[in-house]
């Protein structure tokens, strides 16, 4: 985590997702500018929430891991989001773990200016009502029903989250071999399993694994199997 100390670009994020009037003027002092590269993590499950994040460039991973470490991806998310909102508002530990699919620019605000400031602003507990409810409506919806798609779907899905970002046609991501386990946790199959349908996409061409990576090479053809990217 880098901060940018640009408080113009920091107003230029604002403005751009209008979410200026989300801020009152004592809380504005407070907001900081952060960037993460490709890879890093915002937080981690379990670990103490002493910031609240705006997600306004870039695409980031969520998912959780279970008390036996199984690891289950729940979400793939793009600006405008919100990092540890239902943290703020609990005054819980990050319940699941963020980390960037790109490189990121994140603005950020401690907890204890906004609860200083903002704990009787009508205009960010609303933001933040909207926001939560809408994660909650969301998940309620999608958990199952993804768990409900074969893997080739899965797997579909979720190469073309880490390997693209609307917002960024210069990203191209890629899965390394050596994430393979990983993977496969994160989409909820096998090891084996997941290993037989990357061999299934590189007989139909969908993909390409050169030197240790694994590489998208019909990014319209993954789009068309997954029908619609179920983790966004």
């Amino acid at each position: 985590m880098k901060e940018i100390k640009d408080h113009e670009q920091l107003r230029r994020y604002l403005q751009l997702y209008r979410i200026e009037a989300i801020f009152n003027e004592q809380i504005v002092p407070y907001l900081s500018l952060f960037s993460f590269n490709q890879g890093e993590l915002i937080c981690s499950q379990g670990e103490a929430a002493e910031y609240l994040y705006v997600l306004v460039k870039g695409k980031v991973k969520i998912y959780h891991t279970s008390a036996e470490g199984k690891s289950l991806i729940l979400s793939f998310k793009n600006p405008l989001e919100v990092i540890g909102d239902i943290e703020y508002v609990q005054g819980i530990e990050f319940i699941n773990t963020v980390e960037a699919v790109s490189p990121i620019h994140m603005i950020g605000i401690q907890h204890r200016w906004l609860k200083k400031y903002g704990k009787d602003d009508a205009s960010l507990l609303q933001f933040l009502l909207e926001i939560i409810t809408k994660k909650f409506y969301i998940k309620s919806n999608s958990l199952s029903f993804n768990l409900m798609h074969p893997v080739e779907i899965r797997l579909a899905s979720y190469l073309l989250s880490v390997s693209f970002d609307e917002a960024d046609s210069q990203f191209q991501g890629h899965l390394k071999s050596a994430d393979l386990r990983d993977a496969a946790n994160l989409i909820g199959t096998s090891y084996r399993h997941l290993n037989r349908v990357i061999l299934q996409f590189g007989k139909e061409g969908l993909i390409e694994r050169d030197k240790g990576v694994i590489v998208v090479k019909d990014r319209e053809g993954l789009s068309t199997l997954a029908s619609r990217n179920i983790y966004e």
